[in-house]
């Protein structure tokens, strides 16, 4: 199967499901079904495309297909920026705030954050890239260790509320927020599409990519940055659909790597909703089928590989 024709098969599944997704069981109510399950479709399809671009680059950028961008600690410095903003000003006060600046303001504090380490670790120790990775592991577990420190003593209600905020849901998604994502997300997401020749030669390895005329520092504090804002609590999401691209397409070129992998993500988000809607009748959620489904795969693609290396 061509990689075109498997571009446009993905493409005709993910349609096929939105369209089951949207007018399944609607009897007579479509236009209500569909205001309701069309914030969440349009949710699907940003978290997908954000997840496939994100790993895909970040896996290019370590050299490693097992690795997925959590692994620099942004998701950890969210919870903490969270867990300190209600630690510090109480929930109440923070009610009041506007929803859509507070969105902004962690936004910025973590690209910020990204910025600053990529351009003084990354200087520092002369693009050690994998020395940077660890440090970034680093500082998740130090994130973690402080958020879960202030949680233990916060008040029960204000704990209550600070859950609400962390666990993603696709279920209150809210129109002013999609808006912005969407402009944010298509921004970058075209940044690193125009980045995808560069990302294609450093598929060969740093050295050819230095050799080939690739400014090696400048495209990974590009690639990091951009990578940064697309991060997400959905780990293992990234991961899946970046592996099974890999396997279907079978090129080393960025642009239809990106194309399939956006396509897997959002057909697997609907399915995944679908299940959770209808099948579990909302005894689970979608976080919890990514997370499990991931790992699972996640287990499998290592025993894979450790099988291949021994023959």
């Amino acid at each position: 199967m061509t990689r075109k024709l498997t571009h446009i098969t993905l493409g005709l599944a993910a349609l096929a499901a939105c369209a089951l997704f949207m007018t399944y069981q609607t009897y007579g109510i479509l236009d209500f079904a569909i205001a309701l399950r069309g914030k969440k479709m349009v949710a699907f399809i940003l978290v997908g495309i954000a997840c496939s671009f994100s790993t895909i680059s970040f896996q290019t950028l370590s050299q490693n297909k097992l690795l997925t961008p959590n692994i620099l600690g942004i998701d950890s410095f969210y919870v903490l920026i969270q867990t300190l903003s209600i630690f510090v000003f109480g929930s109440q006060s923070l009610s009041k705030a506007t929803s859509i600046w507070d969105f902004l303001l962690i936004i910025a504090l973590m690209m910020s954050l990204s910025t600053y380490l990529s351009f003084t670790l990354l200087k520092k120790f002369k693009q050690n890239l994998f020395l940077f990775l660890m440090i970034g592991m680093i500082l998740e577990t130090f994130f973690n260790n402080v958020s879960s420190f202030m949680q233990v003593i916060l008040d029960p209600n204000e704990y209550d509320h600070l859950q609400g905020k962390l666990f993603a849901s696709f279920s209150n998604v809210k129109p002013d927020h999609l808006t912005i994502a969407a402009i944010l997300i298509a921004l970058i997401c075209l940044f690193l599409w125009r980045l995808a020749p560069q990302l294609d030669v450093l598929h060969l390895g740093n050295d050819h990519a230095i050799n080939l005329g690739i400014d090696l520092k400048r495209l990974q504090l590009m690639t990091l940055f951009a990578i940064t804002a697309l991060v997400g609590p959905t780990s293992f999401l990234g991961f899946i659909v970046a592996n099974i691209a890999y396997q279907l397409m079978k090129t080393y070129r960025h642009k239809s790597l990106f194309l399939a992998g956006s396509l897997i993500a959002i057909l697997l988000l609907i399915l995944g909703e679908f299940l959770v809607e209808h099948i579990f009748s909302f005894n689970t959620t979608l976080n919890v089928i990514i997370e499990f489904t991931g790992g699972c795969y996640f287990i499998g693609q290592i025993l894979y590989e450790r099988n291949g290396n021994k023959r």
